[in-house]
């Protein structure tokens, strides 16, 4: 693969481990963008969406460039509301048909996870995002404003999914552990809203040396891996 789009619904839900496959893949020459499809303006209790928002986008900027991430992208759909119709399916489809990737990535759309029952946007975003997958391959879909195909339809190889029921292990170096540790400490705010959360350095190794184990590596990052086409 020399071209990845992950895709998610927050600010932040890239770092739970995921970031550090980014560092990885980056350290060696791939490209990687991101695509949010919310600012999370609604994730901190106590800062209202208009202030929360911006400072949310900054540390996702700050994350990314950690693991080497150059091309973010926030939409601004309203975070907490997401809704799997047209709208977002358009905007994600008209994004992988700018970024070409080969593989997009993105966290389990399942309603139960490993961590508990998932949050609705984190749903919402998956199934918009595997219909997406497809529109962006079907140039009479999302077409010109004259009505004519499309000439940029593309097509996703793979489909990469986190916190799912894994079919493959990702191996990660301790430094891009490091570097997965630092880019969800990027989000201060955010965490510093959470009394109860995990210090980054105890949530991610324990994340990602558990897969590892299961793998026979040091350190790797379990993905459910979905051929497409």
């Amino acid at each position: 693969m020399q071209r990845v789009l992950c895709v998610v619904a927050h600010p932040d839900d890239m770092e739970y481990g995921a970031s550090a496959v980014v560092a990885e893949w980056t350290s060696k020459g791939v490209e990687v963008g991101y695509l949010l499809l919310t600012s999370g303006e609604s994730g901190i209790r106590n800062l209202p969406p208009a202030a929360a928002g911006p400072l949310r986008a900054e540390e996702q900027r700050r994350a990314c460039e950690i693991v080497g991430v150059s091309d973010l992208a926030i939409l601004d759909f309203p975070d907490g509301l997401l809704e799997p119709g047209l709208a977002l399916r358009q905007r994600i489809a008209m994004h992988i048909r700018r970024f070409k990737p080969d593989a997009v990535m993105t966290m389990t759309w399942d309603l139960e996870t490993p961590w508990g029952l998932n949050h609705a946007d984190h749903r919402a975003a998956g199934l918009a995002i595997v219909d997406a997958i497809r529109d962006a391959d079907n140039p009479w879909l999302f077409r010109t404003p004259g009505g004519e195909a499309v000439d940029e339809a593309w097509s996703v190889s793979w489909l990469l999914v986190t916190e799912s029921r894994n079919t493959h292990a990702i191996p990660v170096s301790k430094q891009s552990v490091d570097l997965a540790v630092a880019s969800l400490g990027a989000h201060e705010a955010y965490l510093a809203a959470l009394p109860d959360h995990p210090p980054p350095l105890e949530l991610i190794t324990s994340i990602l040396d558990r897969t590892g184990k299961a793998a026979g590596r040091n350190h790797a990052l379990g993905v459910r891996a979905i051929r497409i086409g």
